[in-house]
């Protein structure tokens, strides 16, 4: 599992990071100290701060020597990072989590209405922020915040849905994860005024590790240990989100059991699959971790990295695309060592 962010090869992340926790906290602050409580909940409970991270490094492609971060890099990661918490309040009211980076959920502690709030003023406080960047920081973070909202939605309609197709979860992930990542380097090439084509080439690299970050992180669901994870193995199986790797396995030779468990040995049409009771949630990780999904599905992650790498390319040395690298490459490494 990934433990600390994998830009710290950049010497002089440590301290950008510490910047961006200071102003995140700064950020949340509201004159009614009960909505400061509620919203810097999650910020307390600490984080690995990829996505401001990723906007810092994409910053750092216009140096050709480590140096601290200017302010509006990490400002600019302070507002993706507010959009990343915000859309995780609201996803905790949807899966009714009660665990959030081993902590209460903000749901759990003080019920879904507060919870709402509060996930809208964190997006609210990252608009403001945005806004002092300029126009196309603005409109860039307003539209990765509809991106976010269209991919939840297409995860919801097909929550429980036994014939989710390969197409249909790409999709979901774009949007939902994959977008957020793209604009986090997007802004940062922005705010550092780089040429057009890097900053494209940037964002090109979001994209795909965006992509390979969820595929990665659908598989830890699935392999990791309760421990690691900070919540019961095959938490999305238990909500009825199927991904990829369930996507594979259902159509393999082991489908049958697998459909069977999820509920679709009930219905008439193969979809909307059935909650899972413990025992059945264990025996339905078993059937995929024993098939070839989990390995295909590590393999699609590996392609969306190596796209991500090639985009790279494109650009000139400097320690922004080393860091940038090194992360592809820790990402892959970690979720393998999990999964042998």
């Amino acid at each position: 599992m990934v433990d600390q962010n994998p830009l710290q090869v950049m010497p002089s992340m440590a301290d950008d990071l510490a910047r961006v926790e200071a102003e995140l906290v700064a950020s949340v602050r509201s004159g009614d100290d009960f909505l400061t409580e509620i919203a810097s909940h999650l910020i307390s409970a600490g984080g690995k701060r990829v996505r401001p991270g990723f906007c810092i490094a994409a910053a750092a492609t216009a140096l050709t020597v480590d140096a601290p971060a200017s302010p509006a890099a990490v400002t600019g990661g302070v507002a993706v990072e507010l959009v990343h918490l915000g859309s995780l309040y609201h996803d905790d009211v949807m899966d009714e989590a009660v665990v959030r980076r081993t902590v209460d959920s903000v749901n759990a502690r003080w019920g879904n209405l507060k919870a709402i709030l509060a996930g809208d003023f964190l997006l609210a406080r990252a608009s403001e922020l945005a806004a002092g960047l300029g126009v196309e920081v603005a409109g860039l973070l307003a539209a990765t915040i509809g991106r976010l909202c269209e991919g939840q939605v297409l995860e919801l309609r097909h929550a429980f849905d036994l014939g989710r197709t390969e197409d249909s979860y790409l999709r979901a992930i774009e949007g939902k994860t994959a977008s957020l990542l793209a604009s986090s380097c997007r802004i940062g090439g922005i705010v550092a005024d780089l040429p057009r084509e890097h900053t494209d080439a940037l964002t090109d690299f979001g994209r795909s590790y965006g992509m390979a970050f969820q595929l990665v992180d659908d598989v830890l669901d699935l392999v990791a240990t309760e421990a690691e994870l900070g919540k019961p193995a095959g938490h999305d199986l238990e909500e009825g989100v199927y991904t990829l790797p369930v996507i594979l396995t259902l159509a393999s030779a082991r489908g049958a059991e697998l459909r069977s468990l999820l509920g679709g040995d009930r219905l008439a049409d193969g979809r909307d699959g059935a909650p899972l009771d413990d025992v059945s949630r264990r025996r339905a990780i078993d059937i995929v971790r024993d098939g070839d999904g989990i390995a295909a599905t590590i393999a699609r992650a590996r392609d969306h990295a190596d796209q991500g790498r090639a985009a790279l390319e494109r650009l000139p040395d400097s320690p922004g695309v080393t860091g940038l690298s090194a992360a592809a490459d820790y990402l892959l490494d970690n979720v393998e060592a999990a999964a042998a």
